[in-house]
């Protein structure tokens, strides 16, 4: 496979080329500034651009804030929203709505006449303030419930409950038994065992205990894992995964620190759906005391199945403090992580790493052996370096060192797997592998599961495509919520998936299937009209297949893409 190609359309599908105009919608204030600049101004106020200025203007948007923020004094109280107006709100200083009548004076247009969570479920959350209120909201304003439909078992677990937010924001959580395990294992390091005390209830013996507990057991033989996805790896796209056949989910890489505090965003990414029967989450930190910490915790207050370690993070905040792929290059420090972390847990605990630092200094094949005497129950491998990212190809001869070196621990191997052609190859030059972790390839095309267990190429219709997005729009409405807040939630994180959705290339206009990963279409149309939109690279054109699915944007919404070409139409 080249490391960087064209994608070879057939011909009376390729458009021509033609000068593409920006989409001043999709642009910073900074950079929209550059751009509208007057042609007519007098030169000395003309701003000059350098060189790796104007290169700057081709790279990413750094600083994305939120598409939306909503105006808290036109929303109502959450005490109002099943329209009991004899309840009173006991927050201090309350700013949002407390007149339900002049609330729904105000209220935005109904962007549909069905309300799914009410549909499904017999009843929806957010009441009077549901953007498809006119399901369940009656003439007398009250929230409507239909009890033939109303489900009893929960179908989101690891809520952040309030006791345990306090408990972690106040320092009160007992956490006696992770820093005992950090100075037993760190008085053993240094042979002191005979002088080793350790403070509080926990004893020696209860230590000695706690490090030769069996763990739980997966098999990880043949599985289908879909990797932690930062952004876009969140609970209604990992269902859709899930639908398409992945057998094993895992959450978005969660910081130790902000879990600690109670930050309710940072729990949001541990939520996991009833449907997820084999589901983890990835951690990220810099030190044993955070990660072992976090992993006591989670064990004790949330039902998930192994905890991942995150090696292979290669953003510079993270690798600067450490983390990531920062902590392979601080061995003393990996070691005391890792130990800790699996001692802690009787559940598996597995971590995902890249080659190394450097494309020229690889040290996975290194770590392998001692991460298996460690502890750890099963190894990830993406065949690249930090210094590469995304660029080159994954190098899969080097997965195979891997996972030789690993030997008898299981390995997964991960990296440009966009078809199940690429998944015979891969399976084929690294016999030795429980199976393997998709990333990117899922987020392209969610059907690669599908394809891959059936053994075929999928030339799935854009209707059946646009059938997707539509269920990924009422899993958010249901994750996020029907409210002005939850449908901007659920359209954020829709266009950031199409950043990566609208790169698939269908089947029947390829000359030669399949699509590799790595390779660009030129511009080209499809075989009906919302196909053709579905392949734009143009984040205002995401925006339109939104709105047909969520209404029309708010004023003051503005959705800056991760790359500034895709603001271009």
């Amino acid at each position: 496979m080249s490391e960087a190609g064209i994608c070879k359309i057939k011909p009376e599908f390729v458009l021509p080329e033609h000068c593409r105009e920006v989409a001043l919608e999709c642009v910073s204030d900074k950079d929209k500034r550059t751009l509208t600049q007057s042609d007519d101004a007098p030169p000395e106020k003309k701003q000059r651009l350098s060189k790796s200025e104007k290169k700057k203007l081709r790279g990413q948007n750094k600083s994305r804030g939120p598409t939306f923020r909503c105006n808290r004094e036109q929303e109502l109280c959450n005490t109002l929203i099943n329209g009991d107006e004899a309840a009173k709100c006991e927050r201090k200083n309350c700013q949002f709505l407390h007149d339900v009548a002049e609330y729904l004076k105000i209220k935005p247009k109904d962007i549909g006449e069905v309300c799914y969570n009410y549909d499904t479920f017999g009843e929806c959350g957010r009441g009077l303030a549901c953007r498809f209120g006119s399901s369940h909201i009656t003439e007398d304003r009250h929230n409507q419930v239909n009890p033939e439909k109303v489900t009893v078992k929960p179908q989101t677990k690891n809520f952040l409950s309030h006791d345990l937010q306090v408990s972690l924001r106040k320092r009160t959580y007992n956490f006696e038994l992770s820093e005992n395990l950090i100075k037993f294992n760190d008085n053993n390091k240094q042979k002191k065992e005979t002088e080793s005390k350790t403070s509080g209830a926990v004893t020696d013996e209860d230590l000695v205990k706690l490090t030769q507990r069996e763990k739980k057991q997966i098999d990880w033989k043949n599985k289908l894992v879909l990797s932690p996805l930062t952004t876009v790896g969140n609970l209604p796209f990992r269902r859709i995964c899930k639908e398409f056949g992945a057998d094993v989910t895992c959450g978005e890489m969660a910081m130790c620190s902000s879990l600690l505090q109670g930050a309710p965003q940072e729990w949001a990414l541990v939520k996991r759906h009833h449907t997820e029967d084999i589901f983890g989450v990835q951690l990220c930190a810099n030190n044993p005391h955070l990660l072992t910490r976090c992993g006591q915790l989670l064990q004790q207050e949330a039902d998930i199945d192994f905890i991942d370690l995150n090696l292979g993070c290669p953003i510079e905040l993270v690798y600067k403090e450490g983390g990531g792929c920062g902590l392979l290059r601080r061995s003393r420090v990996l070691e005391s992580c890792v130990k800790n972390l699996s001692q802690i847990l009787t559940i598996p605990m597995t971590v995902k790493t890249r080659t190394g630092v450097y494309n020229n200094e690889k040290l996975a094949h290194i770590l392998a052996p001692k991460f298996r005497d460690w502890g750890v129950s099963l190894i990830t491998i993406h065949g690249r370096s930090r210094e590469q990212r995304y660029t080159k190809v994954a190098d899969w001869d080097y997965i195979r060192e891997v996972a030789q070196a690993a030997t008898p621990l299981p390995v997964l191997g991960n990296g440009d797997i966009l078809s199940y052609n690429d998944y015979t190859t891969a399976r084929e030059k690294c016999p030795e592998l429980a199976g393997v972790m998709i990333g990117r390839g899922a987020l392209i095309k969610p059907w690669l599961f599908t394809e891959i267990k059936e053994q075929k190429l999928w030339d799935i219709s854009s209707s059946e495509r646009f059938d997707i997005l539509k269920k990924y729009a009422n899993y958010g409405l249901e994750h996020w919520g029907s409210d002005n807040k939850g449908v901007e939630n659920t359209r954020r994180f829709m266009l950031e998936w199409l950043s990566f959705l609208h790169r698939y290339v269908p089947v029947g206009l390829l000359e030669q299937p399949p699509q590799k990963i790595n390779e660009r279409p030129p511009s080209y149309k499809g075989r009906d009209d919302l196909e053709t939109l579905m392949a734009s690279t143009a984040a205002s054109d995401w925006v339109k297949i939104s709105e047909m699915l969520l209404g029309p944007v708010p004023e003051n919404f503005q959705f800056l893409p991760k790359h500034k070409a895709n603001s271009y139409k």
